[in-house]
């Protein structure tokens, strides 16, 4: 089993409704949450801060947790020792956020394109999982444990049990 990887990211809305969403410059070019990587001397809740500042310019305050997702094949066999193996799980911690102010509070992030969507015309080009948050988030579901894998274009196989979510993966963490 391949290390587990903590990030964060948050469904950030502005004053009108709009969903804030990042394109990356690799990664195939699909838009999804702002976000990044946890540090191991921080909380999830200061680390989304932290991330959505330094990918977004935007001050954000949290409203609550949306929900967990976990990005991963867990059907993947352990590499042999000594071997790098699949790539490392990942749990991202997904917050319900608003912005702060009416403008950003510094520039966004190289390598990101930030635009505002309105939750009914979201982008094609999304994360499988990004949707999934987006739906959960502003239909004010929390407590969302959404088990995905990379790569799915949908629900993986059966539905899931109530509360939970299945979908494709939501992006690559910083």
């Amino acid at each position: 089993m391949s290390a587990l990887t903590w990030a964060v990211a948050a469904v950030v809305t502005d004053r009108s409704g709009r969903v804030l969403l990042c394109r990356q410059s690799g990664g195939g070019r699909r838009w999804a949450l702002p976000g990044g990587r946890l540090r191991r001397d921080e909380s999830p809740a200061a680390a989304t801060r932290r991330e959505i500042r330094a990918e977004t310019g935007w001050e954000v305050d949290l409203v609550d947790l949306v929900g967990l997702y976990r990005l991963g094949d867990p059907a993947a066999p352990p590499p042999p020792a000594g071997r790098c193996g699949a790539l490392p799980g990942v749990l991202v911690h997904v917050f319900r956020a608003r912005v702060a102010a009416d403008a950003p509070a510094g520039d966004p992030a190289d390598g990101c394109q930030l635009d505002w969507h309105p939750p009914d015309a979201l982008p094609e080009a999304l994360t499988p999982t990004t949707r999934a948050a987006v739906a959960d988030a502003l239909a004010g579901r929390s407590g969302v444990l959404c088990e995905t894998t990379r790569g799915d274009a949908g629900p993986a196989g059966a539905a899931a049990p109530p509360g939970q979510r299945a979908g494709g993966e939501l992006g690559t963490p910083r």
